[in-house]
């Protein structure tokens, strides 16, 4: 009963049948009875023919007064109802005009009344909707931005400073100086790299070259690369595959890098004498990598936040170790790219953590096929 048409509908037949009935309705209140009718024909049978045909006259202008006034009382009552039905019609899209103007103006906190009927509710519940997410995209925006902002100072002031140095004769310009700034342009082009291809795979317009690849070898083959830093820092790595491996239509480049940093921050968070454990399996049909590691752990209310931009846990630990927080972040959007998903859990800091991938598994295919 609150679709728009079946207001339309009922209103429009209301005023037809008031337009109908209410002539016998106003006709009703002059019905005579048999005795009076009886006198009365008696009463105008003795009057002259002129004043008959004059009362004639007039009986006849009083009903077409009546009906005339039945007429224009319809006529009202369906513009009453067209002025209601109108304002109830365009109360909430006038309230919906001014919040378009009012997101247009940059007022992204704006937000109208859900009312009238459905259709409407639901064109109401969109807008808020948009705005919901227009507001939360500037406000990632802005954040981004500042971000990004931050991460570039940091090694533009050292460029900078150290260029400085050398120009005042406080640093000589050798091969050490020299290495030391390569260093940080180095910093500067991984950064700008990794904020382009993380746009790209956010707006899924990241190219991937899929073919069926063995996930297993593809992650064996990955932490192979990271054997002599694990011996280096004192960290046992290790790679299980729990079953047959499973085959996977992805571009191996993608999740290869994908791997790389999953085991460079497993890595980078376990201390000397710890463990990283990659295993790859099936579960639920789907492909899983889960790389888990007895490190530092994640706190509780970091969880939520572990796969955004620049995030850190720890500022002042990540930044001596190089990174600039978009790791993890680079890693949801591929594998989200791929159509899968990546998850995170732990048991709080100084616990260790664990990160899930999963894949969607070849269906009767082979790799090389």
């Amino acid at each position: 009963m609150n679709r728009l048409w079946v207001r339309f509908a009922l209103v429009i037949s209301g005023i037809l049948v008031l337009a109908m009935i209410l002539p016998f309705i106003t006709a009703i209140q002059f019905e005579m009875s048999p005795e009076l009718s009886s006198e009365l024909e008696s009463v105008l049978r003795a009057l002259p023919a002129e004043q008959r045909a004059e009362l004639r006259a007039q009986v006849e202008t009083a009903i077409r007064f009546f009906f005339s006034r039945s007429l224009i009382l319809a006529a009202g009552a369906g513009a009453l109802a067209g002025v209601i039905l109108s304002w109830t019609l365009l109360a909430p899209l006038q309230e919906l005009t001014r919040g378009a103007e009012a997101i247009a103006a940059r007022d992204l906190a704006h937000r109208v009344r859900v009312r009238g009927s459905r259709e409407l509710r639901a064109v109401a519940e969109s807008f808020n909707h948009m705005a919901g997410r227009l507001e939360q995209a500037e406000g990632l925006r802005r954040q981004l931005l500042a971000d990004v902002a931050h991460e570039l100072r940091n090694p533009l002031h050292v460029l900078r400073g150290n260029l400085q140095a050398i120009f005042d004769g406080v640093y000589p310009l050798n091969q050490t100086e020299v290495s030391r700034l390569l260093d940080q342009t180095d910093h500067l082009t991984r950064l700008v790299n990794d904020l382009h291809e993380l746009a790209l795979a956010e707006a899924r317009q990241l190219p991937l070259d899929r073919r069926p690849t063995d996930l297993g070898a593809l992650v064996k083959e990955s932490a192979s690369g990271f054997a002599p830093l694990a011996a280096a820092e004192g960290i046992s790595l290790r790679v299980e595959l729990l079953g047959a491996p499973p085959t996977v239509d992805v571009d191996a480049d993608r999740i290869r890098q994908t791997v790389h940093n999953l085991l460079a921050n497993a890595l980078r968070h376990t201390p000397r004498g710890g463990n990283v454990l990659v295993s790859v399996g099936r579960r639920d049909g789907a492909a899983e990598v889960v790389v888990r590691d007895s490190g530092e752990g994640i706190a509780p209310e970091h969880l939520p936040q572990v796969f955004d931009r620049f995030f850190r846990g720890d500022d002042a630990r990540d930044r001596e170790h190089g990174g600039a927080g978009l790791g993890l972040a680079i890693v949801k959007a591929i594998v989200e790219n791929h159509g899968g998903a990546v998850s995170v859990a732990s048991d709080g800091r100084k616990r260790g953590s664990t990160f899930t991938v999963t894949l969607p598994v070849v269906v009767s295919r082979s790799v090389g096929q």
